[in-house]
């Protein structure tokens, strides 16, 4: 994937699957230097916020390396982890979790109709080429009343906080990754954010998939967006 050179939808799938096989390697320790560690803290109040426990069967999409199964499964929760990239499924089996993993594209996901009572996605949306596809999978997948909580980069709002969140994010984070990690890789991090719908058609989107009570809050002054919502009892 070349610097500055974002693929477009035929491209993408396979650019980002073999761009996220190559990070696997590094990849939680990445997160933890560019998060500050805060990563987990933001999984551990997306499952507060759904209250996943014990008796759910949660499916985390696009798992990676087992973050978000891991807390879940320490609830209690029977969990299923699917990713399309095999490296990371690899680092997330080596993880000795209490947890399923299996490879699978998001938008043909190998799971029953109204087999999970609850969904989490760690900073995901942005890698995948088709969202209302993928929440139309969601939606498939979760029972009624069922719960999803989808973490994922944003933009801060306020003047003053974005542009000290552009300094962070698009110019110091790419050159860590570069020195640590993969240029191209973490080049293509802060760029990934053009993917994402603006606020108001994301919501519309996971609404017209069947989803009711969505909600946005936003997290770390506006720089990572928690959306949360519940399966309607019609789609």
């Amino acid at each position: 994937m070349a610097l500055n050179a974002l693929p477009g939808a035929e491209a993408k799938r396979g650019a980002v699957r073999d761009m996220f096989d190559r990070i696997a390697p590094r990849y939680d320790r990445m997160n933890r230097l560019i998060s500050a560690g805060l990563d987990q803290r933001w999984r551990r109040a997306a499952l507060d916020h759904v209250d996943v426990r014990t008796g759910d069967r949660l499916l985390d999409l696009a798992c990676g390396t087992g973050d978000f199964a891991e807390h879940a499964a320490a609830r209690g929760a029977q969990v299923l982890g699917i990713d399309f990239a095999a490296q990371m499924l690899r680092n997330a089996q080596h993880r000795g979790i209490s947890a399923q993993f299996t490879q699978a594209d998001a938008t043909a996901l190998p799971v029953a109709d109204a087999s999970a009572t609850a969904l989490t996605c760690g900073f995901a949306l942005r890698n995948f080429v088709a969202l209302p596809e993928v929440f139309a999978e969601m939606a498939r997948v979760l029972e009624p009343g069922g719960r999803f909580a989808l973490l994922e980069v944003d933009r801060p709002r306020n003047p003053l906080i974005a542009a000290g969140h552009t300094l962070y994010f698009d110019r110091f984070v790419p050159r860590l990754g570069a020195w640590l990690s993969d240029r191209d890789a973490y080049a293509y991090l802060p760029q990934s954010t053009v993917y994402l719908p603006p606020e108001a058609e994301l919501l519309q989107m996971l609404a017209a998939a069947g989803f009711v009570k969505v909600h946005k809050r936003s997290l770390l002054l506006g720089a990572v967006q928690l959306l949360t919502g519940v399966r309607g009892e019609t789609r």
